[in-house]
Protein backbone atom coordinates (compact mmCIF):
# COMPACT_ATOMS: atom_id res chain seq x y z
CA UNK A 1 0.00 0.00 0.00
CA UNK A 2 1.43 3.65 -0.56
CA UNK A 3 0.51 6.57 1.01
CA UNK A 4 1.32 10.15 -0.12
CA UNK A 5 2.85 11.25 2.97
CA UNK A 6 3.22 15.23 2.98
CA UNK A 7 6.36 15.44 5.46
CA UNK A 8 7.91 14.11 2.09
CA UNK A 9 5.47 15.48 -0.71
CA UNK A 10 5.34 12.02 -2.36
CA UNK A 11 4.30 8.47 -2.64
CA UNK A 12 5.70 5.99 -0.17
CA UNK A 13 5.30 2.36 0.57
CA UNK A 14 3.57 1.78 3.78
CA UNK A 15 5.79 0.18 6.30
CA UNK A 16 4.75 0.32 9.94
CA UNK A 17 6.30 0.66 13.04
CA UNK A 18 5.23 -2.91 14.65
CA UNK A 19 4.51 -5.16 11.48
CA UNK A 20 0.87 -5.73 11.49
CA UNK A 21 -0.62 -3.26 13.42
CA UNK A 22 -1.27 0.32 12.74
CA UNK A 23 -1.03 3.57 15.35
CA UNK A 24 -2.66 6.46 13.81
CA UNK A 25 -4.60 10.01 14.96
CA UNK A 26 -6.61 12.04 13.61
CA UNK A 27 -7.47 15.47 14.85
CA UNK A 28 -11.11 15.21 15.11
CA UNK A 29 -13.80 18.46 15.86
CA UNK A 30 -13.87 21.58 19.05
CA UNK A 31 -17.30 21.07 20.19
CA UNK A 32 -18.95 23.85 20.25
CA UNK A 33 -21.66 23.60 17.21
CA UNK A 34 -22.85 20.98 15.30
CA UNK A 35 -19.71 20.07 12.75
CA UNK A 36 -20.20 21.23 8.93
CA UNK A 37 -19.95 19.51 5.70
CA UNK A 38 -16.27 20.68 5.45
CA UNK A 39 -15.29 19.07 8.61
CA UNK A 40 -17.42 15.73 7.47
CA UNK A 41 -14.21 15.30 4.91
CA UNK A 42 -11.44 13.83 6.87
CA UNK A 43 -13.84 12.21 9.55
CA UNK A 44 -15.23 10.06 6.64
CA UNK A 45 -12.04 10.01 5.10
CA UNK A 46 -9.86 8.76 7.62
CA UNK A 47 -12.34 6.54 9.14
CA UNK A 48 -12.36 4.90 5.56
CA UNK A 49 -8.59 4.23 6.00
CA UNK A 50 -8.76 2.33 9.42
CA UNK A 51 -11.39 0.58 8.02
CA UNK A 52 -9.32 -0.32 4.96
CA UNK A 53 -6.28 -1.78 7.59
CA UNK A 54 -8.40 -3.63 8.94
CA UNK A 55 -9.81 -4.90 5.76
CA UNK A 56 -6.40 -5.84 4.71
CA UNK A 57 -5.96 -7.66 8.35
CA UNK A 58 -4.08 -5.01 10.64
CA UNK A 59 -4.76 -4.40 13.98
CA UNK A 60 -5.62 -0.78 13.99
CA UNK A 61 -4.98 1.59 17.32
CA UNK A 62 -7.46 4.74 15.90
CA UNK A 63 -7.33 8.03 18.22
CA UNK A 64 -9.64 10.86 17.05
CA UNK A 65 -9.53 13.61 20.02
CA UNK A 66 -12.21 16.17 21.23
CA UNK A 67 -11.37 19.26 22.22
CA UNK A 68 -13.46 20.38 24.59
CA UNK A 69 -12.51 23.46 26.29
CA UNK A 70 -11.39 26.43 23.78
CA UNK A 71 -12.15 30.30 22.98
CA UNK A 72 -15.11 29.07 20.84
CA UNK A 73 -16.26 26.69 23.32
CA UNK A 74 -16.38 28.99 26.44
CA UNK A 75 -17.90 31.75 24.24
CA UNK A 76 -20.62 29.43 23.05
CA UNK A 77 -21.27 28.92 26.85
CA UNK A 78 -21.35 32.33 28.04
CA UNK A 79 -23.75 33.23 25.09
CA UNK A 80 -26.28 30.29 26.54
CA UNK A 81 -25.36 31.25 30.91
CA UNK A 82 -23.80 27.63 30.88
CA UNK A 83 -20.79 25.71 31.50
CA UNK A 84 -18.05 25.13 29.05
CA UNK A 85 -18.77 21.12 29.80
CA UNK A 86 -22.85 21.63 29.17
CA UNK A 87 -22.12 23.04 25.54
CA UNK A 88 -19.05 20.31 25.09
CA UNK A 89 -21.44 17.26 26.40
CA UNK A 90 -24.23 18.64 24.23
CA UNK A 91 -21.90 18.49 20.73
CA UNK A 92 -20.30 15.40 21.75
CA UNK A 93 -23.61 13.88 21.33
CA UNK A 94 -24.95 15.55 18.52
CA UNK A 95 -21.37 14.84 16.62
CA UNK A 96 -21.94 10.87 17.74
CA UNK A 97 -25.64 11.55 15.59
CA UNK A 98 -23.81 12.71 12.49
CA UNK A 99 -21.21 10.10 12.66
CA UNK A 100 -23.02 7.58 12.97
CA UNK A 101 -25.62 8.73 9.89
CA UNK A 102 -22.22 8.99 8.06
CA UNK A 103 -21.00 5.41 8.42
CA UNK A 104 -18.34 6.85 10.54
CA UNK A 105 -17.11 3.92 13.25
CA UNK A 106 -16.36 5.05 16.62
CA UNK A 107 -12.50 5.81 17.39
CA UNK A 108 -10.68 3.18 19.49
CA UNK A 109 -10.37 5.99 21.97
CA UNK A 110 -12.17 9.43 22.27
CA UNK A 111 -10.18 12.11 24.66
CA UNK A 112 -11.12 14.61 25.88
CA UNK A 113 -8.90 17.62 26.22
CA UNK A 114 -10.16 17.64 29.66
CA UNK A 115 -9.65 14.28 30.56
CA UNK A 116 -6.31 14.20 29.43
CA UNK A 117 -4.98 17.72 31.65
CA UNK A 118 -2.18 16.01 33.19
CA UNK A 119 -0.95 14.53 30.11
CA UNK A 120 -0.68 18.31 28.87
CA UNK A 121 0.78 19.72 32.04
CA UNK A 122 3.24 16.52 31.78
CA UNK A 123 4.50 17.47 28.73
CA UNK A 124 4.69 21.26 29.46
CA UNK A 125 6.59 20.80 32.35
CA UNK A 126 9.26 18.60 29.94
CA UNK A 127 9.71 21.62 27.47
CA UNK A 128 10.25 24.10 29.99
CA UNK A 129 12.55 21.90 31.85
CA UNK A 130 14.32 21.31 28.87
CA UNK A 131 14.41 25.25 27.90
CA UNK A 132 12.04 24.68 24.58
CA UNK A 133 9.40 26.30 26.12
CA UNK A 134 9.41 29.35 28.49
CA UNK A 135 7.05 31.41 31.03
CA UNK A 136 5.69 35.02 30.34
CA UNK A 137 5.38 37.46 32.93
CA UNK A 138 2.04 37.28 32.57
CA UNK A 139 1.80 33.37 32.98
CA UNK A 140 1.38 32.18 29.92
CA UNK A 141 3.68 29.18 28.52
CA UNK A 142 5.03 29.51 24.86
CA UNK A 143 7.12 27.63 23.02
CA UNK A 144 10.41 28.59 21.89
CA UNK A 145 10.18 28.09 18.16
CA UNK A 146 13.82 28.78 16.90
CA UNK A 147 15.12 25.97 20.09
CA UNK A 148 14.24 23.55 17.22
CA UNK A 149 16.51 23.43 14.09
CA UNK A 150 13.59 21.60 12.20
CA UNK A 151 10.34 23.67 12.36
CA UNK A 152 8.75 24.54 9.67
CA UNK A 153 9.44 20.97 7.28
CA UNK A 154 5.97 19.76 7.12
CA UNK A 155 4.87 22.82 5.65
CA UNK A 156 8.25 23.03 3.11
CA UNK A 157 8.75 26.68 4.17
CA UNK A 158 11.94 28.27 5.82
CA UNK A 159 11.78 29.95 8.75
CA UNK A 160 12.59 33.22 7.41
CA UNK A 161 9.75 32.85 5.28
CA UNK A 162 7.45 31.56 8.37
CA UNK A 163 8.91 34.77 10.46
CA UNK A 164 7.82 37.37 7.45
CA UNK A 165 4.26 36.66 8.23
CA UNK A 166 4.08 36.42 12.18
CA UNK A 167 3.35 39.26 14.68
CA UNK A 168 2.60 39.42 18.02
CA UNK A 169 -0.83 40.71 18.79
CA UNK A 170 -2.15 42.68 21.73
CA UNK A 171 -1.63 40.94 25.52
CA UNK A 172 0.93 38.34 24.26
CA UNK A 173 4.25 38.79 26.17
CA UNK A 174 6.31 36.39 23.57
CA UNK A 175 9.97 36.30 23.17
CA UNK A 176 9.64 35.92 19.29
CA UNK A 177 6.87 36.27 16.94
CA UNK A 178 6.83 32.96 15.83
CA UNK A 179 6.51 31.43 19.42
CA UNK A 180 3.31 29.73 19.85
CA UNK A 181 1.24 29.34 23.10
CA UNK A 182 1.52 25.65 25.03
CA UNK A 183 -0.55 27.04 27.79
CA UNK A 184 -2.45 30.24 28.48
CA UNK A 185 -2.69 31.79 31.77
CA UNK A 186 -6.92 32.17 33.21
CA UNK A 187 -9.03 34.95 32.46
CA UNK A 188 -11.13 36.03 35.02
CA UNK A 189 -14.56 33.33 34.83
CA UNK A 190 -12.66 30.97 32.51
CA UNK A 191 -11.94 27.42 33.98
CA UNK A 192 -8.96 26.66 34.65
CA UNK A 193 -6.47 24.02 36.11
CA UNK A 194 -3.03 24.12 38.77
CA UNK A 195 0.22 23.09 37.38
CA UNK A 196 3.48 22.81 39.18
CA UNK A 197 5.33 26.28 37.31
CA UNK A 198 2.31 28.12 39.01
CA UNK A 199 0.43 29.31 36.33
CA UNK A 200 -3.32 28.56 36.91
CA UNK A 201 -4.86 28.03 33.12
CA UNK A 202 -5.82 25.97 29.95
CA UNK A 203 -3.19 24.30 27.58
CA UNK A 204 -3.14 26.02 23.85
CA UNK A 205 -4.50 24.17 21.13
CA UNK A 206 -1.47 22.42 19.65
CA UNK A 207 -0.70 21.21 22.80
CA UNK A 208 -3.32 18.63 23.68
CA UNK A 209 -2.79 16.59 20.29
CA UNK A 210 0.49 15.92 21.41
CA UNK A 211 -0.55 14.79 25.08
CA UNK A 212 -3.11 12.74 23.84
CA UNK A 213 -0.78 10.67 20.81
CA UNK A 214 1.80 10.20 23.83
CA UNK A 215 -0.77 8.53 26.01
CA UNK A 216 -2.82 6.46 24.03
CA UNK A 217 -0.21 5.86 21.32
CA UNK A 218 3.41 6.64 22.19
CA UNK A 219 6.03 9.13 21.24
CA UNK A 220 5.80 7.92 17.80
CA UNK A 221 2.74 6.69 15.73
CA UNK A 222 2.63 5.56 12.04
CA UNK A 223 0.03 7.90 10.62
CA UNK A 224 -1.13 11.39 11.73
CA UNK A 225 -4.31 12.64 9.56
CA UNK A 226 -6.52 16.11 9.13
CA UNK A 227 -7.70 18.22 6.49
CA UNK A 228 -4.98 20.55 4.53
CA UNK A 229 -5.90 23.75 6.66
CA UNK A 230 -3.85 22.52 9.84
CA UNK A 231 -0.71 21.56 8.23
CA UNK A 232 0.59 24.91 9.17
CA UNK A 233 0.54 26.01 12.37
CA UNK A 234 -1.42 23.35 14.05
CA UNK A 235 0.41 20.31 12.98
CA UNK A 236 3.62 21.77 12.33
CA UNK A 237 3.31 22.55 15.87
CA UNK A 238 2.49 19.51 17.24
CA UNK A 239 5.73 18.03 15.19
CA UNK A 240 8.12 20.87 17.32
CA UNK A 241 6.60 20.30 20.50
CA UNK A 242 6.44 17.10 20.65
CA UNK A 243 9.41 15.85 19.02
CA UNK A 244 11.55 18.55 21.17
CA UNK A 245 10.18 17.20 24.25
CA UNK A 246 10.44 13.46 23.42
CA UNK A 247 13.79 13.38 21.16
CA UNK A 248 12.20 11.41 18.66
CA UNK A 249 10.53 10.73 15.40
CA UNK A 250 6.39 12.24 16.26
CA UNK A 251 4.58 10.11 13.47
CA UNK A 252 6.18 8.73 10.18
CA UNK A 253 3.16 9.28 7.64
CA UNK A 254 1.48 12.85 7.62
CA UNK A 255 -2.57 12.55 5.56
CA UNK A 256 -4.15 15.82 4.71
CA UNK A 257 -7.37 15.78 2.43
CA UNK A 258 -8.09 18.55 0.17
CA UNK A 259 -10.45 21.32 0.46
CA UNK A 260 -14.37 21.09 -0.07
CA UNK A 261 -16.18 24.52 -1.82
CA UNK A 262 -19.43 24.76 -1.83
CA UNK A 263 -20.51 25.77 -5.61
CA UNK A 264 -17.40 26.49 -6.87
CA UNK A 265 -16.72 28.90 -4.01
CA UNK A 266 -14.55 28.38 -0.61
CA UNK A 267 -16.60 27.97 2.18
CA UNK A 268 -17.57 30.83 4.14
CA UNK A 269 -20.35 31.46 7.30
CA UNK A 270 -19.76 35.07 5.81
CA UNK A 271 -21.00 34.33 1.97
CA UNK A 272 -23.72 32.60 3.59
CA UNK A 273 -22.49 29.05 1.91
CA UNK A 274 -21.86 27.27 5.12
CA UNK A 275 -23.66 23.60 5.58
CA UNK A 276 -24.18 21.71 8.34
CA UNK A 277 -23.98 18.19 8.13
CA UNK A 278 -27.69 17.87 9.51
CA UNK A 279 -29.01 20.17 7.36
CA UNK A 280 -27.76 18.83 4.32
CA UNK A 281 -28.41 15.14 5.66
CA UNK A 282 -32.15 16.49 5.85
CA UNK A 283 -32.21 16.76 2.48
CA UNK A 284 -30.01 14.33 0.57
CA UNK A 285 -29.75 11.88 3.33
CA UNK A 286 -26.28 10.79 5.18
CA UNK A 287 -25.31 7.95 3.38
CA UNK A 288 -25.02 10.15 -0.42
CA UNK A 289 -22.85 13.11 1.52
CA UNK A 290 -20.57 9.52 2.54
CA UNK A 291 -21.16 8.51 -1.25
CA UNK A 292 -20.09 12.36 -2.26
CA UNK A 293 -17.24 12.64 -0.41
CA UNK A 294 -15.58 9.35 -1.52
CA UNK A 295 -16.27 9.94 -5.19
CA UNK A 296 -12.85 11.74 -5.42
CA UNK A 297 -9.94 11.01 -4.72
CA UNK A 298 -8.97 12.45 -0.78
CA UNK A 299 -6.52 14.71 -1.70
CA UNK A 300 -8.30 16.60 -4.42
CA UNK A 301 -10.69 19.49 -4.46
CA UNK A 302 -14.19 18.81 -4.15
CA UNK A 303 -16.78 21.22 -4.84
CA UNK A 304 -20.31 20.19 -3.13
CA UNK A 305 -23.66 21.73 -4.94
CA UNK A 306 -26.86 20.20 -5.19
CA UNK A 307 -26.40 18.67 -8.84
CA UNK A 308 -23.39 16.51 -7.40
CA UNK A 309 -25.71 15.10 -4.06
CA UNK A 310 -28.24 14.47 -6.38
CA UNK A 311 -26.18 12.72 -9.01
CA UNK A 312 -24.44 10.63 -5.71
CA UNK A 313 -27.91 9.71 -4.92
CA UNK A 314 -28.97 8.58 -7.71
CA UNK A 315 -25.88 6.24 -7.88
CA UNK A 316 -26.72 5.00 -4.92
CA UNK A 317 -29.88 4.30 -5.41
CA UNK A 318 -28.40 1.96 -8.32
CA UNK A 319 -26.29 0.20 -5.76
CA UNK A 320 -28.97 -1.09 -3.65
CA UNK A 321 -31.71 -1.74 -6.62
CA UNK A 322 -28.66 -3.92 -7.50
CA UNK A 323 -28.16 -5.69 -4.04
CA UNK A 324 -32.11 -6.05 -3.71
CA UNK A 325 -32.40 -7.44 -6.83
CA UNK A 326 -29.87 -9.97 -6.09
CA UNK A 327 -31.72 -10.79 -3.16
CA UNK A 328 -35.08 -11.03 -4.53
CA UNK A 329 -33.24 -13.71 -6.43
CA UNK A 330 -31.61 -15.95 -4.07
CA UNK A 331 -34.55 -15.83 -2.82
CA UNK A 332 -36.41 -17.50 -5.35
CA UNK A 333 -33.48 -19.28 -7.10
CA UNK A 334 -32.63 -23.19 -6.46
CA UNK A 335 -29.21 -25.31 -7.31
CA UNK A 336 -26.77 -25.47 -4.58
CA UNK A 337 -23.97 -26.32 -6.66
CA UNK A 338 -22.87 -23.64 -9.60
CA UNK A 339 -22.89 -24.50 -13.32
CA UNK A 340 -19.46 -24.96 -15.11
CA UNK A 341 -20.12 -21.91 -17.03
CA UNK A 342 -21.01 -20.04 -13.24
CA UNK A 343 -17.78 -21.13 -11.79
CA UNK A 344 -16.10 -19.44 -14.84
CA UNK A 345 -17.74 -16.60 -14.75
CA UNK A 346 -17.39 -16.03 -10.64
CA UNK A 347 -13.68 -15.98 -11.59
CA UNK A 348 -14.32 -13.00 -13.86
CA UNK A 349 -15.91 -11.51 -11.60
CA UNK A 350 -13.11 -11.73 -8.80
CA UNK A 351 -10.72 -9.63 -10.83
CA UNK A 352 -13.21 -6.51 -9.66
CA UNK A 353 -12.07 -7.74 -6.26
CA UNK A 354 -8.16 -7.35 -7.40
CA UNK A 355 -9.30 -3.83 -9.39
CA UNK A 356 -11.15 -2.24 -5.89
CA UNK A 357 -7.83 -3.55 -3.62
CA UNK A 358 -5.14 -1.89 -6.35
CA UNK A 359 -7.21 1.24 -6.03
CA UNK A 360 -7.33 1.54 -2.00
CA UNK A 361 -3.76 0.50 -2.04
CA UNK A 362 -3.05 3.39 -4.43
CA UNK A 363 -3.05 6.11 -1.33
CA UNK A 364 -7.00 5.20 -0.92
CA UNK A 365 -8.01 6.03 -4.19
CA UNK A 366 -11.82 5.44 -3.40
CA UNK A 367 -12.95 7.39 -6.86
CA UNK A 368 -11.25 4.16 -8.66
CA UNK A 369 -12.79 1.45 -6.02
CA UNK A 370 -16.18 3.02 -6.62
CA UNK A 371 -15.63 2.31 -10.39
CA UNK A 372 -14.67 -1.28 -9.57
CA UNK A 373 -17.97 -1.65 -7.55
CA UNK A 374 -19.64 -0.29 -10.43
CA UNK A 375 -17.96 -2.10 -13.20
CA UNK A 376 -18.65 -5.40 -10.98
CA UNK A 377 -22.53 -4.54 -10.77
CA UNK A 378 -22.93 -4.13 -14.40
CA UNK A 379 -21.44 -7.82 -14.66
CA UNK A 380 -23.99 -8.80 -12.46
CA UNK A 381 -26.82 -7.44 -13.42
CA UNK A 382 -25.95 -8.03 -17.11
CA UNK A 383 -25.40 -11.87 -15.86
CA UNK A 384 -28.76 -12.17 -14.07
CA UNK A 385 -30.44 -10.30 -16.86
CA UNK A 386 -29.03 -13.21 -19.61
CA UNK A 387 -29.49 -16.04 -17.74
CA UNK A 388 -32.93 -16.48 -15.45
CA UNK A 389 -31.85 -20.02 -14.15
CA UNK A 390 -28.92 -19.07 -12.21
CA UNK A 391 -28.15 -20.81 -9.24
CA UNK A 392 -28.40 -20.06 -6.01
CA UNK A 393 -24.69 -20.92 -5.46
CA UNK A 394 -24.13 -18.35 -7.82
CA UNK A 395 -26.03 -16.01 -6.73
CA UNK A 396 -24.84 -15.98 -3.08
CA UNK A 397 -21.16 -16.26 -4.24
CA UNK A 398 -22.06 -12.69 -6.70
CA UNK A 399 -24.12 -10.87 -3.78
CA UNK A 400 -21.32 -11.82 -0.98
CA UNK A 401 -18.58 -10.27 -3.38
CA UNK A 402 -20.67 -7.03 -3.87
CA UNK A 403 -21.28 -7.11 -0.09
CA UNK A 404 -17.59 -7.78 0.68
CA UNK A 405 -16.44 -4.82 -1.59
CA UNK A 406 -19.34 -2.26 -0.32
CA UNK A 407 -18.89 -2.89 2.70
CA UNK A 408 -15.35 -1.80 3.08
CA UNK A 409 -16.89 1.31 1.67
CA UNK A 410 -19.71 1.45 4.28
CA UNK A 411 -21.72 1.70 1.28
CA UNK A 412 -25.16 0.07 0.65
CA UNK A 413 -25.23 -1.63 4.29
CA UNK A 414 -28.62 0.25 5.63
CA UNK A 415 -31.81 -2.02 5.28
CA UNK A 416 -35.17 -1.75 5.36
CA UNK A 417 -36.62 -4.91 6.31
CA UNK A 418 -39.60 -5.35 4.02
CA UNK A 419 -40.94 -7.82 6.95
CA UNK A 420 -40.84 -5.08 9.43
CA UNK A 421 -43.40 -3.19 7.54
CA UNK A 422 -46.31 -2.39 9.14
CA UNK A 423 -48.24 -2.54 5.56
CA UNK A 424 -45.99 -5.71 4.49
CA UNK A 425 -48.83 -8.06 4.78
CA UNK A 426 -51.71 -5.29 2.76
CA UNK A 427 -48.92 -5.03 0.06
CA UNK A 428 -48.33 -9.22 -0.01
CA UNK A 429 -52.41 -9.38 -0.19
CA UNK A 430 -53.08 -6.99 -2.65
CA UNK A 431 -50.01 -8.30 -4.65
CA UNK A 432 -51.12 -11.67 -5.05
CA UNK A 433 -54.54 -10.27 -5.81
CA UNK A 434 -53.08 -8.40 -8.59
CA UNK A 435 -51.39 -11.64 -10.05
CA UNK A 436 -54.61 -12.86 -9.74
CA UNK A 437 -56.30 -10.49 -11.64
CA UNK A 438 -53.94 -10.16 -14.44
CA UNK A 439 -54.04 -14.06 -14.83
CA UNK A 440 -58.39 -13.95 -15.28
CA UNK A 441 -57.11 -11.15 -17.57
CA UNK A 442 -58.50 -8.37 -15.60
CA UNK A 443 -56.07 -5.38 -16.67
CA UNK A 444 -58.37 -3.07 -15.23
CA UNK A 445 -58.75 -4.33 -11.88
CA UNK A 446 -54.68 -5.10 -11.86
CA UNK A 447 -54.18 -1.70 -12.74
CA UNK A 448 -56.30 -0.29 -9.92
CA UNK A 449 -54.25 -2.12 -7.44
CA UNK A 450 -50.81 -0.81 -8.96
CA UNK A 451 -51.79 2.34 -8.52
CA UNK A 452 -53.60 1.54 -5.02
CA UNK A 453 -49.73 0.15 -4.16
CA UNK A 454 -48.05 3.21 -5.69
CA UNK A 455 -50.46 5.87 -3.13
CA UNK A 456 -48.91 3.73 -0.61
CA UNK A 457 -45.56 4.32 -1.55
CA UNK A 458 -44.54 1.03 -2.99
CA UNK A 459 -43.37 0.28 -6.23
CA UNK A 460 -43.41 -3.45 -7.72
CA UNK A 461 -41.55 -5.22 -10.43
CA UNK A 462 -42.63 -7.89 -12.30
CA UNK A 463 -40.21 -11.02 -13.01
CA UNK A 464 -40.15 -13.22 -14.19
CA UNK A 465 -39.43 -15.49 -10.52
CA UNK A 466 -42.36 -12.86 -9.70
CA UNK A 467 -43.20 -9.48 -7.99
CA UNK A 468 -40.74 -7.80 -6.32
CA UNK A 469 -41.61 -4.84 -4.06
CA UNK A 470 -40.10 -1.92 -2.53
CA UNK A 471 -40.75 1.13 -1.05
CA UNK A 472 -40.25 4.25 -3.49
Amino acid sequence: MKLFNTLTRQKEEFVPITPGEVKMYSCGPTVYNYFHVGNARPFIVFDLLRRYFEYRGYKVQFVQNFTDIDDKVINKANEEGVTYDVIADRYIKEYYTDAEGLGIGKATVHPRATETMDAIIGIVQKLLDTGHAYLAPNGDVYFRTKSDPDYGKLCHQPMEELQAGARISVGEQKEDPMDFAVWKAAKPGEPAWDTPWGSKGRPGWHIECSAMVNKYLGPTIDIHSGGLDLIFPHHENEIAQSECANGCAFAHYWLHNGFLTIDNEKMSKSKGNFFMVRDAAKEFGYETIRMFMLSAHYRTPLNYSAESLEMNKASLARLYEARNNMEFRISKAEGDAMTAEESAKLETLAAYKQKFIDAMDDDLNTADALSAVFELTREINAWMGAHQDATKAFLTAAHSLFMELTGVLNLVQKREDAAADPDADRIETLIAQRAAAKKEKNFAEADRIRDELAAMGVTIKDTRQGTQWSRA
